[in-house]
């Protein structure tokens, strides 16, 4: 999708420390968001309850992200649903000379220099655009970085037969399979060096 959907106007916000706004938002026009095993999938409902506040160096989002991601079980491959339910909050600077923000290496965001200019440790900031905040980032960093990377169906899953691959929970308790080595697979089929007589021995 070429057009940011998480961009956010704050318009209706006054710009006096103090003054705050609360919007409950549904974005619904995205791409998938996650891993291949967990993600939510495109233009699947993500909630936003937002909070914006003025302060003296910009405006503050305070927001809760609540959706649902789908993916498969790491161990049997079922389908798996997971209740997203996270918060974050992020500081947007204002730029009152629009050349400021063209002296920056990163649109959108920017080092502060809380004690020295040399500290790669700084927080990042973002940087408002005229009257827009970007919650794209917030919104991915909520989602994905709070994903398990492992899901399961069940923390008891007991996965697939690796012989037949048929789920374990669905076979026979009798069900059982010779322990093979794959060390010696290539000798299987082998009879020892014995031959079968042909037609003219004896």
């Amino acid at each position: 999708m070429s057009k940011n959907p998480f961009l956010f106007n704050t318009h209706d916000l006054p710009r006096r420390p103090g003054e705050m706004r609360e919007y409950e938002l549904t974005f619904d026009e995205h791409e998938a968001l996650g891993f291949e095993v967990l993600a939510i999938a495109a233009n699947e409902p993500i909630d936003i309850d937002l909070r914006i506040e003025s302060v003296a160096e910009g405006i503050l989002a305070t927001a809760t992200v609540r959706t649902e991601a789908s993916g498969e079980c790491g161990r049997c491959l079922d389908a798996v649903y997971y209740d997203v339910n996270e918060s974050f909050q992020e500081l947007y600077e204002y730029i009152e000379d629009p050349r400021q923000a063209r002296k920056k290496n990163k649109p959108g965001k920017k080092r502060v220099n809380k004690a020295e200019e040399e500290d790669l440790d700084e927080d990042l900031v973002r940087q408002m655009d005229g009257e827009l905040i970007d919650l794209d980032g917030p919104i991915r960093d909520a989602i994905i970085l709070n994903l398990p990377i492992n899901p399961l169906c069940s923390a008891d899953c007991p996965g697939l037969c690796p012989d037949c691959g048929m789920k374990w929970i669905e076979l026979p308790e009798e069900h059982e399979h010779a322990p093979a080595d794959i060390r010696w697979a290539g000798l299987e089929n082998w009879s020892g060096g014995k031959s079968e007589p042909g037609p003219t021995e004896k």
